[in-house]
C-alpha cells in the first residue's frame, strides 16, 4: 500500500522543480559565462568571436528560441532521451508488459516506435536544414519555405494540436502517479483538486524557468533530467527486482514471456502511428538547429534514439514481471495492467517511493518544458522577420504558453486514457505526414512530381476524409471508453478517438489497417492532386497559393545552387563543419522564400553574375 504523506510529495515535487528552475538561472547567464560552468554543462555558449559578442547573443531572442548552433552531440543525444521519456512510459510499455497477448513484441515495438523517430532526423534532419537555412527554427519554416504559408499554417495547427495533447498527457500521468504514492484513489472525482495542484505546479515552474532563459534552459535542464533518470531507473531496477515479494520462477515469467500475432500488431500500429506523430513534434525539430553541427546532430539523434529504446524496455519488462507475479489478479482486472509497475513499487518501503516520484518528476518535467519551447518555437520565425524587438518576441511567446498551458490543466483533470490520447494526435499526424514529407522532392521525376502547396494541402484533407470513410466501413458511430464505459464522441469524426479494442488502445487489426491506409492514401492524393494542379495551372502551381503572405527576404532562407540544374536544393557537405551563424555557405545574391522555386535564368549578364534566384513565393 502506498501511503508516502501528502506534504512530503509536495516536498519531493517543489524541491525537483526549484533544482530545475536554479539551473535555468544559471543557463541564462545570471551567473556568468565562465569556462567552469560551460565544462560542467551548466550553460549553452553561441558561437561568437569575442566574450562580448558572446554575452551579446546570449541574451538575444534568437539564441533564446533557437539555441543556434550550441548543442554538442551529447546534449542532443541526453535532451531527446530525456524530452522524449515523459511521465507516461511509467504507464505505457508497462500496459504492453503486462499483456500476456501483447508482451514480447509488444513491448520491442513500443521500444523500436519510441526510438525511430530520432533515427528518421538523423536521414531528412539534413536535408530540411539544407531547405530551410540556418535561420529557421523548426519544421513550420520548412512548410513555408518549401510550400507556401497554407501549409506552413498547417502544420503549426497540427503540430500544436499534437504537443498540446502531448501536455495534457504529461500533466494527466504525473497527477494520477502522484495521488496513487500519496494514497488517494484517482478514480474519484474527490481526488481533482489534489491532482490538478501538481498539474498546476508542474506548468507554473516549467513556464517560469523556460521563460528565464528559453530553449538552452530546456537542452540544460534535460540533460541533468537524463543523468538523473537513468541513475534512479537502475537503482530501482536493482532494488524492485531483489526484493523477495517481486521474485518470479522461470515457469512464471514463461506464462508472461509470449510472442504473439496480437504483439505484432500492436508493434506495426505503434511504429506508424509514433513516427507519423514524432515528425509533428517541433522540439525534436528544434534539435536539428540547435546542433553545432550535421555531425553533432546524427550522433546524438543517435545516441538518444539508443538510451529511448533501453528505457523503454525496462519499463516494458518491469510489466512483465508484474504479470508472472499476479497473472490471476491481472486476469481477473483485480489490477490493471497500465499500473503494472507501481505493482513491483507497492512492497518497497516509502524512500523508494518517494525515489519513484523524483523520477517521475523529472521525466514529466523535461518532456513539458521542451514542449513548451517547441509551441513558441512555431510563431518565432515570423515575429522575428516581422522586426520585433528581442524583449517583444520574449513577452509573446510567454504570453502564448500561458494560454496553452491553462487549457491543458482543466483538460488534464478529465483524466482522460494517456494511450487513448496519444493515439488521437498519432492519427490527426498521420494524415499529414506525407503530404509534408513528400515535399524532400523538389524535382519531378517522370511520372511523379514534385509535390505543388495546393496538391499536398488537398492530401491532407484527403488523409482526414480517409479516417471519416474507415470509420463508416466498419459501421463506427460513436468511441466508448474501454475503462469508464462512457462515450467520449459520437459522430463520424468519432473514429479518430480509434476505440477498437476493448483489450487495448493499439489493439486489433482494425486499428492496424487504420495507420497503414491513411498515411497512403494522404501521400498518394498528394501526388494525385500535384499532377493534377499542374496539368491545369502550369507552373503557377508550383508557386505558393498566396503570395501576397510570402516572406520577400532571403535572411532566413538559402539553397544551394549547382550550375546547369534548374532546381537542385542545398546538398550536404562537410557535415562535420561548425555551422556559420549567418547562415551557413554565403550565398550573394539570394532571394529565396520556397523550394517550389525555379531558378529564373535570363540572358542579362549582370543578373547572371549576382545569382538571382526568383522565388515562386
Amino acid at each position: 500500500m502506498y501511503d508516502v504523506a501528502v506534504g512530503a510529495a509536495y516536498a519531493v515535487l517543489y524541491t525537483v522543480l526549484s533544482v530545475f528552475t536554479l539551473l535555468a538561472i544559471i543557463t541564462a547567464g545570471y551567473c556568468g559565462t565562465s569556462a567552469m560552468l560551460h565544462k560542467l554543462g551548466c550553460i549553452m555558449i553561441p558561437v561568437a568571436e569575442s566574450e562580448e559578442e558572446v554575452a551579446k547573443e546570449m541574451q538575444s531572442a534568437d539564441f533564446f528560441l533557437a539555441a543556434r548552433n550550441s548543442a554538442s552531440a551529447r546534449a542532443i543525444g541526453l535532451s531527446f532521451f530525456a524530452t522524449g521519456m515523459g511521465a507516461w512510459v511509467v504507464y505505457g510499455s508497462t500496459e504492453m508488459g503486462a499483456n500476456p497477448n501483447l508482451s514480447w513484441l509488444g513491448v520491442i515495438g513500443y521500444s523500436a516506435a519510441s526510438a525511430l523517430p530520432a533515427l528518421i532526423i538523423c536521414v531528412i534532419g539534413p536535408r530540411v536544414r539544407s531547405i530551410t537555412g540556418e535561420k529557421a527554427f523548426c519544421s513550420t519554416d520548412f512548410g513555408l519555405v518549401r510550400y507556401g504559408r497554407v501549409m506552413q499554417f498547417s502544420i503549426a495547427a497540427i503540430s500544436v494540436f499534437y504537443m498540446f495533447i502531448y501536455m495534457v498527457s504529461e500533466m494527466t500521468s504525473i497527477s494520477n502517479v502522484y495521488g496513487l504514492v500519496v494514497g488517494k484513489d484517482t478514480f474519484s472525482d474527490d481526488t481533482i483538486k489534489y491532482t490538478t495542484s501538481i498539474a498546476i505546479s508542474l506548468a507554473v515552474f516549467t513556464w517560469f524557468y523556460t521563460s528565464l532563459a528559453g530553449l538552452p534552459a530546456s537542452i540544460v535542464t534535460d540533460k541533468f533530467q537524463a543523468y538523473l533518470m537513468a541513475s534512479l531507473v537502475f537503482i530501482l531496477l536493482i532494488v524492485a527486482c531483489v526484493n523477495p515479494e517481486n521474485r518470479v520462477t522461470k515457469e512464471e515469467f514463461a506464462v508472461a514471456s509470449n510472442w504473439t500475432t496480437d504483439g505484432f500488431v500492436a508493434a506495426v500500429t505503434l511504429i506508424i502511428a509514433i513516427a507519423c506523430a514524432e515528425m509533428f513534434n517541433q522540439s525534436t525539430w528544434q534539435r536539428v538547429w540547435a546542433a553545432k553541427s550535421v555531425k553533432d546532430m546524427r550522433r546524438g539523434f543517435v545516441l538518444g534514439s539508443f538510451l529511448v529504446f533501453l528505457l523503454i524496455m525496462f519499463f516494458g519488462i518491469m510489466g512483465m514481471i508484474a504479470y508472472a507475479n499476479d497473472p490471476q489478479a491481472y486476469d481477473n482486472y483485480e489490477k490493471y495492467a497500465y499500473l503494472a509497475f507501481f505493482s513491483l513499487l507497492e512492497p518497497l518501503s516509502n524512500f523508494w517511493h518517494i525515489v519513484v516520484l523524483i523520477i517521475v518528476t523529472a521525466l514529466a518535467a523535461s518532456s513539458i518544458d521542451s514542449l513548451q519551447t517547441a509551441i513558441a518555437s512555431i510563431l518565432s520565425s515570423d515575429i522575428l522577420r516581422f522586426g520585433v524587438s528581442d524583449n517583444a518576441a520574449r513577452f509573446l511567446t510567454r504570453g502564448v504558453l500561458v494560454l496553452i498551458n491553462i487549457p491543458a490543466i482543466i483538460l488534464s483533470s478529465y483524466r482522460f486514457d494517456v494511450i487513448g490520447l496519444f493515439l488521437v494526435a498519432d492519427l490527426v499526424c498521420g494524415t499529414a505526414v506525407l503530404p509534408v514529407f513528400l515535399g524532400l522532392i523538389t524535382e519531378d521525376f517522370g511520372f511523379i512530381p514534385a509535390p505543388t502547396e495546393l496538391g499536398a494541402f488537398l492530401g491532407i484533407l484527403s488523409g482526414i476524409a480517409a479516417v471519416v470513410v474507415n470509420g463508416q466501413i466498419i459501421g463506427f458511430d460513436q468511441a466508448v471508453s474501454s475503462i469508464t464505459g462512457e462515450v467520449i464522441a459520437s459522430g463520424p469524426f468519432s473514429y479518430f478517438w480509434l476505440t477498437n479494442s476493448a483489450e487495448c488502445a493499439v489493439c486489433g487489426t482494425t486499428t492496424m489497417v487504420t495507420f497503414i491506409v491513411v498515411p497512403l492514401v494522404a501521400g498518394f492524393f498528394t501526388l494525385f492532386f500535384s499532377k493534377l494542379d499542374i496539368m491545369i495551372r502550369g507552373n503557377r502551381a508550383r508557386e505558393p497559393i498566396f503570395k501576397i503572405a510570402q516572406t520577400q527576404k532571403s535572411d532566413n532562407y538559402h539553397f544551394d545552387k549547382k550550375e546547369g540544374m534548374e532546381m537542385h536544393v542545398g546538398s550536404i557537405e562537410d557535415e562535420g563543419e561548425e555551422i556559420d551563424p549567418d547562415g551557413g555557405k554565403e550565398q550573394e545574391g539570394c532571394a529565396v522564400a520556397s523550394s517550389n522555386v525555379k531558378v529564373d535564368k535570363t540572358d542579362s549578364a549582370e543578373e547572371n553574375n549576382a545569382q538571382s534566384v526568383e522565388v515562386a513565393a
